[in-house]
This record gives C-alpha cells, sequence and structure tokens, in this order.
C-alpha cells in the first residue's frame, strides 16, 4: 500500500465529503423542510465521518488514528440512523434514502479496511 501524505488522499475522506456535499444540497434545497434538530444531528454526523479521518490522520501515530476512525465508523451508523428518520417522516423518498445509506455503508466499510490495514502494521514485528 502506497503512504499517505495527506487525509485528503484517504478514499474515505474524499468519500465522506461527496456525501456531505450531496446531503447539503438536499439541506438547501429544503428537503428536511424546517426540522432543524434533525438537520443538526444529520450535519453534525455526516461532517463527524470527514473531520475525525483528518483528525486522526494530523496525530500521526497510528494507535490514536485508528481511534479516531472508529469514532468516524461510528457516525456513519450515526448517520444512517437519522436517515431512517429522515425516511420515516417522509422527507427523503426510499430511493435518496436507499443511495445515500448504501453511500454511508460504503464509507464504513472503507474505514474498516483501512483500520484492518493500520492494526496489522502495528502488530508486525520489527526486524532488530
Amino acid at each position: 500500500m502506497a503512504v499517505i501524505k495527506r487525509f485528503e488522499d484517504i478514499i474515505s475522506w474524499k468519500e465522506a465529503r461527496q456525501l456531505n456535499k450531496i446531503l447539503g444540497e438536499m439541506i438547501d434545497k429544503k428537503k428536511f423542510k424546517n426540522s432543524f434538530r434533525l438537520i443538526n444531528q444529520i450535519e453534525g454526523s455526516a461532517g463527524s465521518i470527514m473531520d475525525n479521518i483528518a483528525e486522526g490522520f494530523e496525530r500521526r501515530g497510528n494507535k490514536e488514528f485508528i481511534q479516531f476512525l472508529y469514532i468516524a465508523k461510528a457516525s456513519c451508523g450515526e448517520l444512517r440512523s437519522q436517515l431512517y428518520r429522515a425516511l420515516d417522516r417522509n422527507y427523503i423518498t426510499e430511493e435518496e434514502f436507499n443511495t445515500l445509506a448504501e453511500h454511508a455503508g460504503r464509507i464504513s466499510n472503507l474505514i474498516q479496511k483501512l483500520i484492518n490495514y493500520l492494526v496489522t502494521t502495528i502488530q508486525k514485528p520489527t526486524n532488530n
């Protein structure tokens, strides 16, 4: 695997950014009506995904990075739960829900793959 030099190069961060853009456009188009609490929660959890990937990377230690990746992954789950609430209140269609939930699920899987990779690199014995 190539060495990542900037968090902007991490695929899960790029995907989270794209998901934030899509959700932001939906919010700007009043898709979630005036449900400000739900909007704040959706923006918070979606933003937390990309922000925690970035913050963890900038800590420059694999153990801390993994901790922040787990937080980002948890935010994916939180966002998916909020999407169910939006669906149940008819703010979004089932098609929109499926697209957004699948996107969040892909991000979660990408984050888990990165965690798995980092865990294996930590556990590798050094040749001293």
